[in-house]
């Protein structure tokens, strides 16, 4: 029998089904794009239109579309069911929702069904500005020891400004939910089978979703009831009375493929399933990095950069230290840059460009600087080092001699000081940084931001070659959910290191040192005009 290991990986906007023998091999894929992607218009209920800070999806588009997807991969593979060992599931965090004690979420029971608080909060909702400033204030206010593992900021998009909005803004859709749980520990129990085969008493919940967006540790647990009640009095009992469940490590099982969602997917019942990972994250185990100082950038509609390290240090800024929160044995860091792909989009819309190879062609035929334009890559705000969602973006330096093309390049370079900035803090709190690995897709599609990268950087950069990388990520995780005596792997980085060693080689992008020097300039000013955008906005 040849072992096979599914991964599922779902994105911001489709779900991806990947095939993997136990050497790495990869069997095939398949993607399928979410029927009702991003939510952030109208709800597809009632059609109401959504306040403009909302970004929301439809839980039944995970089930559907990866139902999908696993079939297809079935198909165009040909391979036997039977030789499927395990699952592993990475998703958006932090993604969201409410749902009933046997896992039916709200938005799905026609009575709520039109209220936006009903629905699951895409990681890019941006409702809870004042539930996170609240949360910030009492965690300052009672020195929370928790809080410097998080850079000493709670993020917008993170789940308890998100569960407190909810109770703030739609009491009746709190007092309604049983359970407030991840949209990737919400599918893992769907897996496992919500409700009768699976109690929500034991709805699976990832340490690595938990430690990263809910302020989980290992150690102390989530944040006391005392902290919870100063915030509002209302969500002192939230985490005994709504948030039920075991909380397991990614690449332990949770349980085993129950036999609704397996017919559906057209493999067998009982399969183990491995508790679900961030996406980003997963992609770490996926290129192979097990190393402490190799930062991981993985690089889509938004970047998230991993880390794993020694040693525990409290860096301003970053959105969590978790003691295992990436790999077994490491602390893992986590930072990241709340929008890039999705901001080479909306400049390329604005600027009424049909797609990127001219916009590249262009912007690669002009020098650092971008003809004396600047811009300030906020977005969809800042996340490392600032954790602000309320800051914008601006564009500076503009001239009627200037193109679309000078803006572009300045918003790729904009992108680039600003993970230079990222990397800048980590080093100064003494956090080694020692390779640099880009995956995801941009890396592999915009090979001009990847040098612009490295030149401001001024160091090389390892364009890893799966572009798949999460999604693998998550069949190793699946694979040693199998335990040793199926997989024959004893612990993960066995696994990883098996799973990854056919991998071609990395392509290695050298910087120009040349543009570097001009970079350093051009860096400080970009750093200078941060500073005087964020004083205007605090």
């Amino acid at each position: 029998m040849s072992k096979l290991s599914l991964g599922l990986d779902f994105g911001t906007e489709s779900v991806r089904a990947i095939l993997v023998d136990l050497d790495g091999n990869i069997l095939g894929s398949s993607s399928v794009n979410y029927k009702h992607g991003q939510i952030t218009d109208a709800l597809p209920t009632s059609g109401e239109k959504l306040p403009h800070d909302f970004a929301l999806q439809h839980p039944q588009d995970w089930l559907d579309d990866s139902i999908t997807a696993v079939q297809n991969v079935l198909k165009e593979t040909g391979a036997n069911p039977d030789d499927i060992i395990g699952v592993g599931v990475d998703f958006t965090s932090c993604t969201m929702l409410p749902a009933k004690a046997d896992g039916t979420p709200l938005c799905l029971i026609p009575e709520l069904e039109s209220n936006f608080f009903a629905w699951p909060k895409l990681w890019k909702h941006h409702g809870a500005v004042s539930q996170t400033d609240r949360f910030n204030e009492i965690a300052i206010q009672r020195n929370e020891d928790w809080l410097k593992r998080y850079g000493n900021v709670i993020g917008l998009e993170w789940f308890f400004p998100k569960i407190l909005e909810t109770l703030e803004e739609a009491p009746d859709i709190y007092k309604q939910t049983d359970v407030w749980l991840e949209a990737g520990d919400w599918y893992t129990w769907q897996l496992v089978g919500a409700g009768n085969e699976t109690p929500a008493a034991n709805t699976p919940r990832s340490t690595c979703i938990a430690g990263y967006k809910a302020l989980w540790n290992g150690q102390s647990g989530y944040p006391s009831p005392e902290y919870l009640e100063a915030v509002n009095p209302n969500l002192k009992n939230v985490v005994s009375e709504k948030m039920p469940g075991k909380l397991t490590a990614p690449g332990q099982s949770v349980g085993n493929l129950c036999n609704k969602i397996a017919s559906a997917f057209g493999i067998p019942a009982g399969i183990p399933v491995s508790a679900a990972i961030i996406d980003a994250h997963s992609g770490v185990p996926g290129v192979g990095a097990s190393e402490p100082g190799d930062l991981v950038m993985v690089m889509g509609t938004s970047s998230c950069h991993m880390l794993n390290s020694d040693a525990e240090h409290f860096v301003p800024g970053v959105a969590g230290v978790v003691d295992g929160g990436i790999l077994p044995g490491f602390f893992g860091y986590e930072t990241g840059q709340a929008a890039v792909g999705d901001a080479f989009a909306w400049l390329r819309n604005l600027l009424g460009h049909t797609d990127f190879k001219q916009l590249d062609k262009q912007a690669s035929e002009i020098a650092p600087g971008s003809n004396g334009v600047c811009v300030l890559d906020w977005f969809n705000g800042c996340r490392t080092p600032l954790m602000d969602g309320r800051l914008k973006g601006s564009i500076h330096g503009l001239t009627l001699n200037n193109s679309a093309a000078d803006v572009y390049r300045a918003t790729l370079e904009a992108s680039a000081f600003g993970f230079r900035w990222i990397v800048d803090v980590l080093r100064e709190s003494d956090v080694p940084v020692n390779k640099l690995i880009a995956t995801g897709g941009l890396p592999h599609h915009n090979p001009l931001l990847v040098q612009i990268y490295a030149d401001v950087m001024g160091q090389p950069i390892e364009i890893n070659p799966e572009t798949q990388a999460p999604a693998l990520g998550a069949a190793i995780l699946g694979a040693f959910a199998a335990g040793p005596e199926t997989s024959g792997f004893t612990t993960i980085s066995d696994a990883i290191t098996h799973m990854t060693s056919k991998q071609p080689s990395s392509t290695v992008i050298q910087p120009n040192l040349d543009h570097h020097q001009q970079y350093n300039d051009l860096y400080k000013n970009y750093r200078t005009l941060a500073d005087q955008q964020s004083a205007n906005t605090s």
